[in-house]
């Protein structure tokens, strides 16, 4: 299969799992040029390939993503955006790419993640981070609210009290505090970053896609109404599963003592 090219991303495939590299390395990945186009992009295409189980998101260079691109937001206020981008910003549907993938996401973050970048990391599943992973609500400092699903976001993850500190100083935290906030859930040496994100994403990968899927969704579904809701999900989810060959296998194999290998069927 011919893998997609895209001018600021970089695509490829270990395996089930698909790693979006976030390709602007000489502007610290800030999101520019074709950068939001790039990621909504790809994260479709590699929703649409049965072959991919997992996804990765990543930044080349020094960086996982610095946010906005100041130089290009500096024309000024509306600048010359068509109306289209004004009512239905790429930012919005890069955001919204991926948060509501169907498949499970991974967020490898070094160095930093600020503003938008930070907030690409908080919409992923999982986020692990290198030990010189810096994270910053950073927009105030620029004389702006959030944006980017911040506001939705960040309290869903530290709670409102700290998603307010954040959002009203544009602190800087490092990776030892993201991870006491529960921003991140691992944190690892530089060097150890994309092996530890990759193995955790092929874990996953090699689980029943069907299963994860529907916990997934069943999961963020549960942060909304009731626990009598959550457990009619659960309970439709479980129902699906059970009709499927992977939880076939999935008896089989522990009756077997063997590992189970799972198709997606």
């Amino acid at each position: 299969m011919t893998l997609p090219t895209y001018e600021s991303l970089l695509y490829t495939r270990d395996g089930q799992v698909a790693v979006l590299t976030f390709n602007r390395p000489h502007r610290m990945n800030a999101i520019g040029g074709t950068l939001k186009q790039d990621i909504a992009a790809a994260m479709r295409e590699a929703g649409r390939d049965e072959a991919v189980r997992a996804i990765v998101l990543a930044g080349a260079g020094a960086a996982f993503c610095a946010g906005g691109d100041v130089k290009e937001m500096s024309a000024g206020p509306g600048g010359a955006r068509p109306l289209q981008e004004k009512i239905n910003p790429a930012r919005d549907e890069m955001l919204l790419a991926i948060h509501e993938a169907a498949k499970p996401v991974i967020a490898a973050v070094h160095g930093a993640a600020v503003g938008a970048g930070m907030n690409m990391a908080l919409a992923a599943d999982i986020r692990i981070a290198a030990s010189n992973a810096k994270f910053a609500q950073a927009f105030v400092k620029r004389g702006l609210p959030p944006d980017t699903g911040a506001t939705y976001l960040l309290p869903r993850v530290v709670g409102m009290a700290k998603a307010c500190e954040l959002a009203f100083t544009g602190d800087v935290i490092d990776a030892q505090e993201a991870l006491q906030l529960g921003i991140v859930s691992r944190v690892v040496p530089p060097e150890a970053l994309m092996t530890t994100a990759m193995a955790l994403a092929a874990r996953i990968a090699a689980g029943p896609p069907i299963a994860i899927q529907l916990a997934k969704r069943s999961l963020y579904r549960g942060q909304e109404g009731s626990l009598r809701d959550a457990l009619a999900r659960e309970a439709a989810a479980f129902n699906v599963c059970m009709e499927t060959e992977d939880a076939a296998e999935g008896v089989a194999a522990f009756l077997e003592k063997r590992a189970a290998v799972f198709t997606g069927r």
